[in-house]
C-alpha cells in the first residue's frame, strides 16, 4: 500500500495478453484499489483465519491481487500449482490439500482446462471464483464481481491492525516423498526474509527496478519475487515461459524485449539460456546490458554453465557478472543462505545476520539446521509432523547436507552435497549420496544432458537415464539439423559420452560413484505425472517408478543397442 503513496502510477505487474499478446500493465494504486475492494469483498463474507482461499491459477494479476486482497483482511492464502489440476484425471493430490486447508473460496484459471478437476473436488461451502466463470460446469461468480466492492472502514481497519503472527499463507512442500504438506508462512516470516537478502545485497537485488520471472507463486522462490516488488517497489514482468521444451521461447522473447538488472533462476533454466545466448548476440547484448546480479537455485548450477556465462559477460560488457544464491526451504520462507562475498566457485554461501545455522556432522558432511524469525512455527493441522522437524533446541532440520569449500577458511562459503532422503543403497550394501552425486554427473555430462535420473538402488551397479538437451547434442555431434532420435545416436555423440563417463569414472572409481550403464530418456519428464517440480526440478522417486521400463533396460543383460555400457 505504501508504494500506492509513493509512486502510483509505477507499473507493479505485468503480463501478456492472451499469454502471447502486448504487455498488459497494472499501476501500484490500481493495485491498491484492487486489494481493498477483494479485501471488503472477504470481509462482508465473514472469511478469517480459519476460512482460508485456494488459488488453482498460474501466476497473473487476478492472482496477485487475491493473494494480497486476503493479507489485507486476514484470510489465508494457499497458491496450488495449475499441475494438481492436470493429472489427466488423477485428482488425488488437489483432493487431499483442498481436504487439508478446508477452504471458504477457490479461485480457479482456466477454467476450461480445471473444469474436470473441480468436477473431482466435494465443493461444500466453497465459493468458486474465475475471470471466466462460463467456462465452468460449477457455479461460480466472476473476479470483476470481487473488483466491484465498495471499500469501507473495516478493510482500513483490517490493514493498519494486521497481526505480524497470524497465518498469512499456506505454501505446499513437494509432496516427492508422500502427500504435500501445508506450511504456515505469517507476514513477519515473510518481512523478515525479504529484509535478510537485502541486508546484505542491497540494491544489486534490483528489487524496486524491473524483474521478469517465470517462477510460480505456489513456490517460495517465486512467491518471494511477487513480494519483493510490492515491498520495494519494482515492475514485475511475468514471464509466460519455463525452463522446459517448447516453452523456453517464450522467456528468450520477453528478455529480448526487458533488459533487467537482476535474474533468476533454475540450473536447467541457465543452461538453456546460456544455449540461447551463445546463438544469439542481440540477445546477449539486451540481456547484459543492464545485469549485475545473477541468482539461481533449487539445486547446484553446474561450474561449467556459470563459466560459460561468464565468457559472455565479459565479451558483451568486458567485466563479470555476480553470481549468487539462495538456500531455503518452504519452511524458511525461501532462501536464508547467501552468496554476498567475491567467489568464483559454485556453493550456496553462508548467513546472513538474523540466521542461526547449526551443523550436524554425518559422515564427511554436516546436515543443516536453522533458526530464526523466518521460520515457519509449523505444519497446517499437523502437530506430529511438525513437532518432528524441529530439534530440543527449536532448529528447523533441513534434511539437506553441505560441506565448507576449504575447512580451513570456512567463509568461503558451503557447497551443497545432497538430500538424506535421497541417499540409497546399492545391492552390495554400499551407500551412495545421491543428490551430490548427481549434481556433479550433470555438470561432468553438459551439455548432452540438462538432468538425470540416477539408477541403482538395490542394484549391483550405478546407471544413469540421461534427459536429453538438443542444442547441446548438436553442438556435439556438429549437427545442426537433425532430429533428436537421431543426434542421440549420433556417433560423435556416443564417443563424447563414453569419454566423459570414463574420465567421471578414472576420477571416481569407487562403487558409490563410477557408472556403468547410460541411456537417453525416451520420453520427456512430465510434470503432469510429478516427475518435473514446478521449479523444473527432477522428482527421482517419481521419476524412476513411472520409467520402470527404460531403468530396467539399462540392466539388461546383454543391454539393448540404445544403451551405453562401460566396464
Amino acid at each position: 500500500m505504501a508504494q500506492a503513496g509513493a509512486q502510483p502510477g509505477r507499473s507493479f505487474l505485468a503480463q501478456r495478453e492472451n499469454g502471447d499478446g502486448d504487455w498488459q500493465h497494472l499501476s501500484f494504486l490500481q493495485a491498491a484499489q484492487g486489494i481493498r475492494a477483494i479485501g471488503q469483498w472477504l470481509l462482508d463474507r465473514k472469511l478469517d483465519q480459519t476460512t482460508p482461499i485456494v488459488v488453482l491459477c498460474g501466476n497473473s494479476i487476478a492472482h496477485a491481487l487475491l493473494r494480497f486482497g486476503g493479507m489485507a483482511a486476514g484470510v489465508p492464502v494457499c497458491p496450488v500449482s495449475v499441475n494438481y489440476g492436470r493429472m489427466g484425471g488423477n485428482f488425488e493430490r488437489l483432493r487431499h490439500v483442498v481436504e487439508l486447508v478446508r477452504p471458504r473460496l477457490l479461485l480457479v484459471e482456466p477454467g476450461a482446462a480445471l473444469d474436470p478437476a473441480l468436477q473431482a473436488l466435494d465443493l461444500t461451502g466453497i465459493t468458486v471464483v474465475s475471470e471466466t466463470p462460463e467456462a465452468l460446469s460449477v457455479a461460480a461468480s466472476p473476479f470483476d464481481e470481487l473488483l466491484q466492492t465498495a471499500p469501507t472502514a473495516r478493510i482500513e481497519y483490517a490493514i493498519t491492525h494486521t497481526n505480524p503472527d497470524a497465518h498469512s499463507a499456506y505454501m505446499l512442500t513437494s509432496g516427492s516423498t508422500g502427500r504435500p504438506k501445508a506450511v504456515i508462512h505469517t507476514q513477519r516470516m515473510q518481512a523478515t526474509n525479504l529484509h535478510l537478502g537485502y541486508s546484505v545485497l542491497g540494491r544489486a537485488l534490483g528489487w524496486d527496478e524491473v524483474m521478469l520471472d517465470w517462477m510460480p507463486w505456489s513456490h517460495v522462490a517465486g512467491s518471494s519475487n511477487l513480494l519483493a516488488a510490492a515491498v520495494f517497489g519494482g515492475t514485475l514482468y511475468i514471464d509466460g515461459g519455463k525452463p522446459m521444451p517448447g516453452l523456453f521461447a517464450m522467456t528468450v522473447r520477453n528478455l529480448a524485449e526487458i533488459a533487467v538488472p537482476y535474474f533468476a533462476n533454475v540450473p536447467a533454466g541457465f543452461a538453456m539460456l546460456t544455449d540461447a545466448l551463445e546463438q544469439d548476440p542481440a540477445l546477449c547484448r539486451t540481456f547484459f546490458s543492464r545485469l549485475r546480479l545473477i541468482l539461481y537455485g533449487g539445486a547446484a548450477l553446474p561450474q561449467a554453465i556459470q563459466d560459460r556465462l561468464q565468457t559472455l559477460a565479459v565479451e558483451h560488457t568486458g567485466r563479470r557478472i555476480a553470481f549468487t544464491t539462495g538456500y531455503g526451504a518452504t519452511e524458511t520462507c525461501s532462501g536464508t543462505l547467501v552468496i554476498y562475498y567475491h567467489t568464483e566457485k559454485v556453493g550456496i554461501g553462508l548467513p546472513p545476520p538474523g540466521v542461526e545455522v547449526k551443523l550436524v556432522p554425518t559422515d564427511d558432511r554436516y546436515e543443516i539446521l536453522m533458526r530464526g524469525d523466518f521460520l515457519t512455527p509449523g505444519y497446517l493441522h499437523d502437530a506430529a509432523k511438525t513437532a518432528a522437524v524441529f530439534d530440543e533446541e527449536g532448529f528447523y532440520r533441513t534434511g539437506d547436507t553441505a560441506r565448507f569449500h576449504d575447512d580451513d577458511q570456512p567463509e568461503q562459503g558451503l557447497v551443497f552435497t545432497g538430500r538424506l532422503a535421497e541417499e540409497f543403497k546399492l545391492g552390495s550394501g554400499t551407500w551412495v549420496a545421491g543428490g551430490q552425486l548427481r549434481a556433479s554427473l550433470v555438470d561432468a555430462l553438459a551439455p548432452a544432458i540438462s538432468d538425470l535420473v540416477l539408477c541403482g538402488e538395490n542394484r549391483e551397479y550405478l546407471a544413469l537415464l540421461g534427459v536429453p538437451n538438443p542444442t547441446g547434442l548438436a553442438r556435439i555431434a556438429a549437427q545442426q539439423d537433425l532430429p533428436l532420435a537421431q543426434l542421440q545416436e549420433h556417433p560423435r555423440v556416443t564417443a563424447w559420452l563414453r569419454e566423459k563417463l570414463a574420465a567421471h569414472n578414472a576420477r571416481h572409481p569407487g562403487q558409490s560413484h563410477a557408472v556403468q550403464r547410460f541411456a537417453f530418456l525416451r520420453e520427456p519428464l512430465s510434470p503432469n505425472r510429478h516427475e518435473v517440480s514446478d521449479k523444473g526440478s527432477v522428482n527421482q522417486a517419481m521419476a524412476l517408478r513411472n520409467h520402470a521400463g527404460e531403468v530396467e533396460a539399462l540392466y539388461g543383460n546383454p543391454p539393448p543397442e540404445q544403451v551405453i555400457a562401460l566396464n
